[in-house]
């Protein structure tokens, strides 16, 4: 292929929750710069070409034929069949090549030191945070996952931590030591939000950085943790292009961010929001958004599937609160998928009403069927579950 990897820089971002955001809000940031970007994420909620874009354009079905077409041979050229995921990581890195990007952000897939993307080099490194996720594969320490996560840190890179546990921590300094990294910048010390608040459709906060500090910006997705993902996504911006983002930069990237699936709002009366936490720490950070982004709501019917490997009631109880009254189950459309009736049985065992009503389009309308206009239905558990749960309510 000639290598398409190393056509163009690349911000390489990694960690157990909040990548995926991440990376759109250095891309955002990076494009506000000026500068010609691909963005590489997944997985897709709807069909593959969300995962490659090229200044916020999806690659088009042609475009990704035309790549996949000319990696056809590649089999008999490597003497191996590549991955689904490789394939389309590979078509991406090409891709990127041929439209002549300035710089490239690519979310791990899974992991990091043997995620297909880690052929790249990165100029900067970027790990979100890590927590307990994907431990059959990655290890079932957090010390585990932070070593495979600290392969994506290469010789002369920025590392931007924003992992604040001391001894986690401590494996990525000693990463970023061995390899030769350039610097390292940690959350808190060198990187921040401070005075986090809400406003209508996400948070306000004032973002910081080793160079900068800027009051009042508006991040247009809801959670608090999404200002700790835009600071680090500044100092990201900031450590790739070497110098001081200027004010217009920062709010007009970071005011054009979207990223579907996240605390996304579908629909009004009854709101209906989709988010697709799916570990115990993304849970957490779900419940605490429910209790601060949505107050107005009366009651909350969760619709919720999961994956094998997913406990359903370490789910439960980052999001479950007074106003949770029902649970409505569902089989998440994917082979490695975790019956309904597990979900409904950890409900029941929280003490919370609940039924399995299959699949998810029809878990959806029996939660609407439940729902009156002030209250809330929640879809989470799988990006399986929020993807075709988007489907039916957003077609097109």
């Amino acid at each position: 292929m000639g290598s398409p990897e190393h056509a163009y820089p690349v911000v390489h971002v990694t960690g157990t929750n909040g990548k995926g955001s991440t990376t759109r809000m250095v891309s955002a940031l990076l494009r506000a710069a000026g500068m010609n970007v691909g963005a590489y994420t997944s997985p897709h909620l709807g069909r593959v070409n969300e995962r490659l874009a090229v200044d916020d354009r999806e690659i088009s079905d042609e475009e990704l034929a035309a790549q996949l077409a000319a990696l056809a041979e590649l089999e008999r050229f490597i003497g191996v069949e590549p991955t689904w995921f490789e394939l389309v990581t590979a078509a991406a890195f090409r891709w990127f090549a041929d439209e002549a990007v300035d710089a490239a952000v690519l979310e791990v897939g899974l992991g990091g030191r043997y995620d297909a993307t880690n052929v790249a080099t990165a100029s900067v490194a970027v790990v979100t945070n890590v927590e307990l996720d994907h431990t059959d594969l990655l290890g079932g320490t957090r010390a585990l996952i932070a070593g495979e996560k600290a392969g994506i840190v290469k010789p002369g890179s920025v590392l931007v931590l924003g992992e604040e546990d001391e001894e986690i921590a401590g494996i990525f300094e000693a990463e970023a030591e061995s390899v030769g990294a350039a610097s390292v910048w940690r959350r808190g010390r060198d990187f921040g939000a401070d005075g986090v608040r809400v406003a209508v459709g996400g948070r306000v906060a004032d973002l910081w950085t080793p160079a900068a500090r800027y009051e009042d910006v508006f991040v247009p997705v809801r959670g608090g943790h999404q200002a700790d993902n835009a600071a680090a996504a500044l100092a990201a911006a900031q450590g790739f292009l070497g110098d001081v983002l200027s004010e217009d930069v920062v709010r007009d990237g970071l005011a054009s961010v979207r990223v579907p699936g996240r605390l996304e709002v579908l629909r009004r009366r009854p709101e209906v929001v989709v988010d697709g936490a799916h570990n115990p720490a993304g849970a957490a950070a779900l419940g605490a958004a429910l209790a601060e982004d949505f107050q107005a709501a009366r009651r909350i019917i969760v619709v919720m599937g999961t994956l094998r490997h997913h406990d359903p009631a370490e789910l439960l109880a980052g999001i479950v609160n007074e106003r949770v009254v029902s649970v409505v189950a569902c089989t998440p459309p994917s082979p490695r998928a975790l019956p309904g009736t597990a979900v409904v049985e950890a409900a029941e065992a929280a003490g919370i009403e609940a039924d399995d009503a299959g699949e998810v389009a029809d878990a959806v309308r029996e939660a609407l069927s439940q729902a009156d206009e002030d209250d809330l239905v929640l879809v989470t558990g799988s990006l399986y579950v929020v993807g075709a749960a988007r489907r039916l309510l957003s077609p097109g």
